[in-house]
């Protein structure tokens, strides 16, 4: 149990001793709650729970708060001031920061892993893009924090299974086969309509080139239905595997691609039906299958099968989310684009159709990405005239740096990305600031390596309470908060407090190494300073890896 798990203990035993005291009476008591106060005269952690509780006890909350100091007596807890209208104000003893360190150099760079999750198996489907074309800037912003959230939940202690549902069924497939047959037919000096839904893309034509260059005049006596058909499945295969390449250079991988076709040839989404008309919640009209969506919190009723015979979209989905579900996840987590908000609701009352707990579905929005060049918008790729890939902007920017940078904020908030600051190397660029710090830590190593200074085999037997300047403390107290960091951030699914966090503990570690020197001083600060870099070194390469950044000892 963690220091802060141990206090909150502490103030519910407390209070419980004041209610058989009869301080004040039971009633429904709050959540027991702590915050790290802003400025360090006021403790190293801080609860309002006596003003929170003073309704239900009846009584003012000063006396509450007082109630529970008088009852406190934990050994590692210096002293607990009342503050203003009843905060509790905690001052530790210096010995828990101290134990704290010697632990994080024990966990060395597993430390900040927890059982938070309790093994729980969980699903995230991410990215999963039209295999139509290159994947663009918004995507990026999707496979960043999606596999950032994967990284995060497994180091929280879940079973994490990452997903790509492949759309290789339906019009986006015919429109791209179609797209292809009329570059092709041009290329070979045919006259062609290109489709109205088409894909305009240079890459289009990249792929009717290889075709040529390949079967040359082969497809051009082929009846055209069976052409379209052998184009849809050589541009398939060919998106596809660009798609996965430029994932894999992203950093981004999946345990599981799963594809729509397996939906619809195996006569799942038929299956699926078939369950919701037996069960009451599918029913005709017009000749279509309706779903009673609004019996589940819809807005207005759903079709899943058209009048022609042909599944909708969301009867695929709706297949698709009870294979989920039939494969024993605890939770599914679905990361989506902003335009995608309104299909929430009918997902979720399929689910809840089909006897499942919607609640087991979260689904995450992703905000808009704009992006921005000497203080301008950018929206088509100088390169192509289009939208700027993801390919380009790693090629920019590089891979660290767009990953830090679709991470560092909330999914429910617009990202402004600056191409400029990205590229920058200096202490503005978030991501430069906190790889640096890990840099400068392998220097310090280096740097005593050269001069034959001795590094303690046994970090147990290092002095850490020569621990003593403010930077020193201050760096010691925010690594032990990681692990409920992470704990905190995998349960709100927020991967971009991991990069808030990363980015403060560079900063503490910034300042301490302007404020105190390392090498040269009596050998057993040395050597106490030496275990507290190498501990901020493993708190920032744990937390650089749950973002898939790099941690570079040399820049």
């Amino acid at each position: 149990m963690d220091i802060k798990q141990q206090l909150i203990a502490a103030i519910g035993q407390a209070a419980t001793k004041a209610i058989a005291d009869g301080v004040f009476v039971a009633g429904h008591l709050p959540e027991i709650a702590l915050e790290v106060p802003p400025q360090k005269e006021f403790g190293d952690y801080a609860t309002n729970f006596a003003m929170q509780s003073a309704k239900a006890a009846k009584m003012n909350p000063r006396v509450i708060a007082q109630a529970i100091i008088d009852r406190l007596n934990e050994p590692w807890l210096d002293k607990a001031l009342l503050a203003g209208p009843g905060f509790i104000n905690f001052y530790l003893k210096s010995d828990i920061l101290y134990q704290d360190l010697a632990d994080i150099l024990a966990a060395g760079e597993n430390f900040g892993q927890t059982n938070a999750g309790q093994g729980q198996r969980v699903q995230v489907e991410f990215v999963s893009a039209n295999p139509t074309g290159p994947l663009h800037v918004g995507h990026g912003r999707g496979a960043a924090v999606g596999s950032a959230l994967v990284n995060l939940l497994r180091v929280a202690g879940y079973q994490v299974e990452a997903e790509f549902y492949i759309n290789d069924a339906g019009n986006q497939m015919d429109n791209l086969a179609a797209s292809v047959n009329a570059r092709y037919l041009e290329l070979m000096g045919k006259t062609a309509d290109f489709p109205a839904d088409g894909y305009h893309g240079k890459d289009i034509i990249d792929t009717a080139e290889r075709i040529i260059d390949k079967h040359g005049d082969k497809y051009l006596s082929m009846p055209e239905a069976e052409r379209l058909a052998a184009f849809k499945e050589v541009g398939l295969k060919e998106k596809l595997a660009a798609l996965k390449e430029d994932l894999e250079q992203f950093g981004v991988n999946f345990d599981v691609w799963f594809s729509e076709r397996t939906l619809h040839n195996s006569g799942s989404v038929a299956a699926t039906c078939e369950l919701l008309k037996a069960n009451g919640n599918i029913y005709e009209k017009d000749g279509a299958l309706w779903l009673k969506s609004t019996a589940y919190g819809d807005d207005k009723d759903r079709v899943v099968i058209r009048d022609n015979g042909v599944p909708t979209y969301l009867a695929a989905d709706i297949a698709y989310h009870r294979d989920k579900f039939a494969r024993g996840f605890n939770k599914v987590i679905n990361i989506w684009g902003a335009d995608h908000h309104g299909y929430i609701c009918r997902v979720k009352a399929a689910i809840s159709a089909m006897g499942y707990n919607a609640d087991n579905l979260e689904v995450m929005i992703l905000q808009m990405v704009s992006l921005y060049q000497d203080g301008q918008l950018v929206k088509m790729s100088k390169r192509t005239g289009q939208g700027v890939t993801l390919s380009e902007l790693i090629e920019e920017v590089g891979r660290d740096a767009a990953r830090y940078f679709f991470i560092m904020r909330s999914t429910d908030s617009q990202l402004d990305f600056d191409l400029d600051l990205a590229k920058t190397h200096s202490n503005e660029n978030p991501v430069y600031y906190i790889q640096y710090a890990h840099a400068r830590i392998a220097s310090i190593f280096r740097q005593v390596a050269d001069a034959g200074l001795p590094v303690p085999a046994a970090w147990d037997q290092i002095k850490l309470e020569l621990l003593t300047e403010q930077a020193e403390i201050d760096l010691i107290k925010k690594m032990a908060m990681f692990p409920e960091e992470v704990a905190s951030a995998a349960c709100e699914r927020a991967p971009h407090r991991i990069a808030r966090y990363a980015h403060e503990l560079a900063g503490l570690f910034h300042t301490f190494y302007n404020q105190c020197r390392i090498i040269g001083v009596a050998p057993d600060l040395q050597a106490a300073r030496l275990a507290l870099v190498t501990a901020v070194r493993a708190t920032v390469k744990q937390s650089l890896g749950i973002l898939g950044v790099a941690a570079p000892d040399k820049m």
